[in-house]
């Protein structure tokens, strides 16, 4: 639980950046309002928590206004519009049920930045299913962990340090070994405490769909019919999956934004497959990472109130969920949208795609904007300049957040309860 030990000096402080919401970060508040990450900072939450204030005040077409003529703005760009389009959609579980209330109310199809890398995760999901763990079950159980096309050190970079390189309950930091199976990570974290260095089968990013489907062959005992597959000698891969299999409790580790390539939503399933398959053995889970920004966030809050994980038209008045057909990047590119409302409260690069709409922004105070929008709205940061929630990229934790500093700015959700309460009279 975060905590004040000092004036300006907070520790136990939970990041909402990073997706395995390391809750430990001692913070410094300047009087200016700056906030220093001091203590156990990394790469994703110093970018996220360091980013300056800017200017605070609302503006429509470009002119300062205050926050009451901003909202009525935005209303009645957002009430007159035909076919509205909600986007961004990165923000705290009140951000999302405030975003999902007035896109009901207004009849609007709901899109969020990063559902290209979730539907890679969802399709599977829905399709075949999947076993996986959770972070604790990492810590407590894994002896083997299988790192599959992600630089971990750069995308979480605490993640072996938190529950890797830590004692469990049923096994010691100094048992566990650890496989990256692709990409060769960039920094020293899936280093062992010893020294000893992490074993890689390196490919190329084209090469690992093959690859992944090799292994799973192996798993099964099946023949495969070649000496190398994507440059890996397949005695190495047969070597991995009898480690798999050998193992007491193996996790198969990805991250869906990094499969970045065409139909990758085949190559996360031979992943969970094999994972299935392992288990026929011994025990085997996968770990999707994700969740930076409020991604595994948009995803729950939207499930529960729609029973939809994302891209849902309320057109019709009642949820539609379509993957493909409710593509924001379609609809604009279409022209099938008439006004668009993007959400980003978390990061201030986070900005709307260039669009010939006409555009209400509800984002992180300092965004710096390509094309000056119709009405901006700069809104407080969830866990920094008001108190929210947040889910965590195992989807079993909702990470509560904090107020750590004094500022006038509005939250997302109360900007967008502002919206709906003008659209209301």
């Amino acid at each position: 639980m975060a905590k004040m030990t000092e004036p300006g000096m907070w520790v136990e402080v939970p990041s909402p950046f990073c997706g395995i919401a390391a809750d430990d970060l001692t913070l410094r508040i300047g009087d200016d309002g700056r906030v220093e990450v001091v203590e156990n900072g990394d790469a994703v939450t110093r970018a996220g928590f360091e980013q300056p204030l800017g200017d605070t005040c609302p503006r429509v077409r470009g002119k300062p206004v205050d926050l009451e003529t901003a909202v009525a703005e935005a209303a009645g760009i957002l009430g007159k519009a035909e076919a509205p389009l909600f986007a961004g959609m990165a923000a705290d579980v009140n951000g999302i049920r405030a975003a999902l209330s007035l896109a009901d109310r207004l009849g609007a199809v709901v899109d969020t930045v990063n559902a290209e890398a979730s539907l890679r995760n969802l399709l599977v999901l829905q399709d075949s299913g999947w076993m996986t763990c959770t972070l604790a079950e990492v810590k407590n159980r894994a002896d083997l962990i299988v790192v599959v096309g992600c630089d971990i050190d750069a995308a979480f970079p605490r993640f072996f340090e938190r529950h890797v390189w830590q004692d469990g309950m049923f096994v010691t930091a100094g048992e566990r070994r650890v496989t990256f199976l692709g990409k060769a990570p960039s920094g020293t974290s899936a280093t062992a405490p010893d020294g000893t260095p992490p074993r890689v089968l390196a490919c190329r990013d084209g090469d690992l769909p093959q690859v992944v489907a090799a292994l799973r062959a192996l798993a099964k005992d099946a023949p495969v019919a070649a000496e190398r597959v994507g440059g890996i000698h397949v005695a190495e891969l047969r070597n991995l999956a009898e480690a798999l299999k050998a193992a007491r409790y193996g996790v198969v580790v990805w991250a869906a934004g990094a499969l970045a390539w065409d139909h990758a939503e085949l190559t996360v399933q031979n992943l969970c497959e094999l994972v299935k398959e392992i288990n026929r053995a011994t025990r085997c889970s996968g770990l999707p990472l994700g969740g930076k920004n409020g991604d595994q966030t948009v995803a729950q809050v939207c499930g529960w109130q729609t029973g939809f994980p994302l891209r849902v038209d309320f057109r019709r008045g009642t949820p539609n969920y379509d993957p493909w057909l409710n593509a924001a990047d379609r609809l604009l590119a279409g022209g099938e949208a008439d006004a668009l409302l993007w959400l980003a409260p978390f990061d201030a690069s986070q900005t709307p795609p260039a669009a010939d709409v006409s555009q209400v922004v509800v984002g992180r105070c300092g965004m710096t904007l390509g094309r000056e929008p119709e009405v901006f709205i700069p809104v407080g940061c969830p866990g920094i300049d008001h108190a929210g929630h947040t889910y965590r990229t195992d989807n079993v934790v909702a990470v509560r957040l904090y107020r750590l500093r004094e500022t006038a700015l509005p939250s997302a959700a109360e900007v967008l309860q502002a919206i709906e309460a003008k659209l209301r009279r």
